[in-house]
């Protein structure tokens, strides 16, 4: 693994070594890895972004990397430099790998193909969102230690979401069970995931994960889509009493409070909201790490091998 843009190539081996790797940043006191020598990493981000840019600098800081500044609104990208040559600069002055963040689809796929650094996927459009993914599968893994038959239950703006398409391919992957529940003009049928029914799967769900309703993506901004959603597709108090005892509410944020979950609900202690904000600097440093320090484990890529051992 030279690039971290997708989830849907990952093996089972794959994700459980990152999913341990976390782990172990994540119990680690001593977890700032910095050397007398200098490295550097860039986030490139021409999307707005506060918990995955920040937790990528604090990931990237603990690591002990310099982070080469990028504001894009201050970038010769708004004299129409391409992203290719933006990255191309940022790796001829010495960065040894690039976070990026962009609104096309598949841009950071394309990226990676052209690079010989590696690249990380922070967010491509309405494609994927894997370090996202990780940190929610992190989340997961601490709570229930497996992932075999969970049933996991997706809920909202399933058509604009990129962590929906990147949980869903890695939690298949492990062995959960995964659906979706969305209003009908916001459901994806080139994803091979059945559509439940909100109110019936409530009840058997481990995992009931609410999606932003990202209106930016939306080509009618000016409807308010927002406007009665909690009572028909949201998580409701009526409805978090019919979950089951040890089930858990998860949410990627921003949350919109009171529209795709009830305020009371952000912070209940079935809510790891927050735990995941936590984990999003473990989960960022397990892939960085990997990435950029691969061959000091002594691990190759014997993949198989890892997965035997921390199975």
């Amino acid at each position: 693994m030279n690039n971290f843009v997708s989830m849907k190539t990952m093996t089972q081996a794959e994700i459980f070594h990152l999913i341990k790797r976390t782990d172990w940043f994540a119990n680690s006191k001593e977890n700032n890895q910095s050397t007398a020598k200098k490295r550097f990493v860039s986030n490139l981000f021409y999307e707005p972004s506060t918990r995955t840019k920040l937790s990528f600098e604090v990931a990237e800081k603990r690591l002990g990397f310099e982070v080469i500044d990028f504001q894009v609104d201050f970038s010769s990208a708004v004299k129409g430099e391409s992203v290719y040559d933006t990255a191309k600069t940022i790796a001829a002055i010495g960065a040894e790998a690039i976070v990026i963040r962009h609104p096309k689809e598949n841009a950071v796929q394309e990226l990676a193909e052209q690079l010989d650094i590696p690249v990380i996927n922070a967010g491509d459009g309405a494609g994927e969102h894997p370090t996202q993914s990780l940190l929610d599968l992190y989340t997961m893994y601490k709570e229930f230690r497996s992932f075999k038959d969970l049933n996991v239950l997706i809920v909202g703006d399933i058509v604009h979401s990129r962590v929906a398409r990147s949980n869903a391919y890695a939690l298949r992957t492990l062995g959960a069970n995964v659906s979706f529940a969305a209003k009908p003009e916001w459901q994806d049928q080139s994803l091979d995931f059945p559509y439940v029914d909100l109110d019936a799967a409530i009840e058997t769900a481990d995992v009931v994960m609410l999606l932003r309703i990202q209106t930016e993506r939306h080509q009618d901004s000016s409807t308010d889509v927002k406007e009665n959603y909690l009572d028909k597709y949201g998580l409701t108090i009526e409805r978090e009493k019919r979950m089951k005892k040890q089930a858990i509410i998860m949410h990627p944020a921003p949350v919109n409070r009171n529209i795709e979950i009830a305020d009371e609900l952000v912070e209940c202690d079935r809510s790891r909201i927050f735990k995941q904000m936590e984990y999003g600097v473990y989960a960022r440093m397990a892939v960085l790490d990997h990435l950029l320090n691969w061959e000091a484990h002594h691990y190759g890529d014997n993949y198989q091998a890892i997965y035997a051992r921390v199975n």
